[in-house]
């Protein structure tokens, strides 16, 4: 089947996360993506261990699991883009390339002339992306970020954890850098968008992507909580701000997670756990009845919820049409019957390891496939290719070679 961005080109010149995250959605989608990386030493994730990919004799690589997991399916080539030689190597990649991605710190491109005024002389069409902190504006704009420090700045730790009050109350983190994926995610539709608009218009385009604007945006109901009543969110551990009831529950021998998200689920929930008169309690009745008494129906439900198991009371719900779910580990998670039928763990042929597990990205479509038949590159494992194929001749790349540039 064929690959919708089979006929892209993307110049990755980012590293860490949140831009390698969308260079390796636009490589699933069957773009060539050429991943820019600093001689001798790489992205900076290479060294993100341990764990470290374990080669055939099962000894350490140098291949992080950090790495491994946001690079699949580019192209790598050493570049010292702060030498002469080097920039005009970007510049060369860049004159038929239809993407560039960035995340350096603002300013920083400007001064080896890489930046989006420099390459759309060479190259109008040019899609730049920047991803930054803070953006290329403001009095931030210069300050260096990442995802933890965003993740406070933007509202979410405020709203993420127990209530001060109790056992572990104060704020959390989300477990994984949701901010620098999710700005990747943004990313990758801005630039699918800027595509969409060049093949009618034919005109480049430069975005601009904040970290912090994409976690404020994020802040979705909260912020909307906020802007209409002038009360400030506050942690509430689980439990839904909006929507009731919907948090996690002891059964006698583990938790359930319940998402009751209509009144009719509600009334289904009554029914299984045999608590019907509580449909008709005027005090629970509505959404908004259920969260202004909210206590009374949290003890009445802790009530009823701790007399069975965690997989009685799964099935029980599940056959009545009540979301609700088991608080899985990441083992758990990858090993899901659903998961593994979805095919969203895989492996790839890889040179020192000879597989290595993938999490796919989670497209389907119907008349195209993803393409994930490449692992993540090796440490300039296609610099000599790629020279090759701008034209330089042995001596000229070995002449690079000695200089360092690549």
């Amino acid at each position: 089947m064929k690959h919708l961005l089979s006929h892209i080109k993307v110049l990755d010149l980012s590293r860490v996360l949140a831009g390698p995250w969308s260079g390796q959605m636009l490589a699933d989608l069957g773009a060539e993506v050429i991943k820019v990386e600093r001689p001798g030493a790489g992205d900076d994730t290479r060294a993100w261990g341990p764990p470290f990919l374990k080669d055939k004799n099962g000894e350490n690589s140098k291949e992080s699991g950090y790495y491994l997991g946001v690079n699949r399916g580019k192209k790598s080539i050493t570049v010292d883009i702060s030498k002469p030689r080097g920039q005009d190597i970007i510049k060369a990649l860049a004159k038929d390339a239809d993407i560039i991605l960035e995340n350096y710190k603002v300013g920083t491109l400007g001064r080896y002339q890489l930046d989006y005024d420099s390459i759309r002389k060479i190259n109008e069409k040019i899609i730049y992306c920047s991803i930054t902190g803070f953006g290329q504006t403001g009095p931030k704009s210069h300050q260096l970020a990442y995802d933890f420090l965003i993740q406070a700045m933007g509202g979410l730790m405020s709203v993420t954890g127990e209530k001060d009050q109790n056992p572990g109350g104060g704020p959390q983190k989300v477990g994984i850098p949701i901010i620098d994926l999710i700005t990747g995610s943004y990313a990758t539709i801005g630039i699918l968008a800027a595509l969409a608009s060049r093949e009618v218009t034919g005109q480049g385009e430069y975005i601009d992507m904040s970290m912090l604007d994409v976690q404020v945006g994020l802040l979705s109901n909260q912020a909307m909580n906020y802007l209409m009543t002038g009360k400030t969110p506050l942690r509430n551990g689980n439990a839904h701000p909006n929507i009731q009831p919907q948090d996690v529950f002891k059964c006698s021998d583990g938790q359930i997670v319940l998402a009751v998200g209509n009144d009719s689920q509600f009334e289904k929930l009554c029914e299984a756990l045999e608590l019907t008169e509580l449909c008709h309690d005027q005090r629970f009745k509505t959404n908004a009845q259920r969260i202004k008494n909210l206590l009374e129906l949290r003890s009445l439900l802790d009530q009823a919820f701790i007399k069975n198991s965690r997989s009685y009371w799964t099935q029980k719900l599940q056959e009545s049409e009540v979301p609700c779910g088991p608080i899985n580990s990441i083992a758990e998670a990858l090993n899901d019957p659903q998961i593994v039928h979805r095919q969203m763990v895989r492996e790839l042929d890889h040179p020192i390891s000879g597989k290595v597990p993938q999490v796919m990205t989670p497209f389907h479509f119907t008349n195209s496939s993803i393409k994930v038949d490449q692992a993540p590159p090796l440490l300039g494992q296609h610099t000599l290719s790629i020279l090759s194929d701008l034209g330089l001749s042995d001596d000229e790349i070995q002449k690079l070679k000695d200089d360092c540039v690549i």
